[in-house]
């Protein structure tokens, strides 16, 4: 798995749960965080330099647990190696499904947004609902900061939030895989009227579903080693300072083991 930094362990921790017996490594490219206003050439250099890592690793599948990296560079990766590639996206088909008022809310980043992938996704699965997009500059870098719940943070997410909502959004898509770290700071802004829809549960079935159909599950002949008892390893590496990346996990209570530089 990979993603800019902390923000794709929100959906690491929803593969672990679903699936508890596989080795995971996750990769942060923290040195080169947030991707969201970069250029674009750029992402794909970036993804495609740690695609390379991971298969040196000998990965049965990778997870882009990015959005921007999803928007920009999957159907290259995809296109380049064999292997299942996973990719998260804004979760535009259920949140038109939810919808009473007709609009939805996306909070994204701007590459995110641009992405004609993701204007590809509004078009085919908005079903009649009003998509509204809301870029969110400055937020990834407050989460890695680890300034989750602070003043500064939830002026921030109002910012952004409460437009939507005065349009008449009633449901908010977290397209950007560090917004769960934030989500109870979202919920807050948006009201109890508004729900939420987060994505790392159906990448993580889908995961399943392509190393299921493959027969590569951990257990199955071909699927990857496990740790003790059946538990599987998580491993980190990161581009960045593996003691600050270290920190950050510990603040978010996430478990793993130690962490590596790239």
């Amino acid at each position: 798995m990979f993603d800019s930094g902390v923000g794709g362990v929100s959906v690491l921790q929803e593969i672990r749960r679903q699936l508890p017996g596989e080795e995971l490594i996750y990769v942060a490219d923290s040195a080169y965080a947030p991707y969201g206003d970069k250029p674009v050439e750029e992402i794909q250099e970036r993804a495609f330099r740690i695609v390379e890592f991971l298969l040196d690793q000998h990965v049965k599948a990778i997870v882009v647990a990015c959005n921007t990296a999803t928007g920009v560079a999957v159907e290259a990766l995809r296109a380049r190696w064999p292997l299942p590639f996973v990719a998260i996206e804004p979760a535009v088909k259920p949140a038109a499904a939810a919808t009473r008022t007709g609009v939805v809310g996306v909070l994204a980043t701007r590459q995110t947004i641009a992405s004609p992938r993701f204007a590809r996704l509004a078009e085919t699965w908005a079903n009649g609902a009003r998509i509204l997009t809301q870029p969110c500059p400055g937020l990834v870098e407050r989460i890695e900061q680890g300034e989750l719940a602070t003043a500064r943070t939830r002026d921030l997410v109002a910012s952004f939030v409460r437009p939507l909502v005065e349009q008449g959004a009633d449901t908010l898509v977290l397209g950007c895989t560090h917004f769960p770290f934030v989500e109870p700071l979202i919920a807050s802004v948006a009201g109890p009227g508004v729900t939420l829809i987060n994505p790392a549960a159906a990448v993580a079935r889908e995961l399943h579903r392509r190393l299921s159909e493959a027969s590569l599950l951990a257990g199955s002949p071909e699927g990857s080693h496990q740790g003790p008892a059946g538990a599987g390893v998580t491993r980190f590496v990161t581009s960045g300072p593996p003691e600050q990346l270290a920190a950050t996990l510990a603040m978010l209570g996430v478990e793993g083991g130690p962490v590596a530089a790239l």
